[in-house]
């Protein structure tokens, strides 16, 4: 899963500061929609963390049941912070 391809999926271009804001509300409802219905845990993981760097990522317990799911969010969440 690419990042540019998804960002190009979701808002129609992979440059961030292109983004209208109703665009962006519009991008990230569809990665919720396709959220919910992932079925690869992978692919969930992947558009959880860019949902997560929007700022729309769902809470750790509500999307990833599993606990070692929830361990790697918590991991990305870390690295993410300490970059910043």
């Amino acid at each position: 899963m690419d990042f540019d391809d998804q960002m190009r999926r979701y808002f129609g271009t992979a440059d961030l500061s292109a983004i209208e804001p109703g665009a962006l509300a519009a991008g990230v409802e569809h990665m919720n929609v396709d959220f919910g219905l992932e079925q690869d845990r992978d692919r969930r993981f992947a558009l959880w963390t860019i949902m997560y760097l929007l700022g729309a990522a769902p809470d750790l317990d509500v999307a990833f049941t599993d606990p070692v799911e929830r361990d790697a969010a918590r991991n990305f969440i870390e690295l993410a912070e300490a970059r910043s």
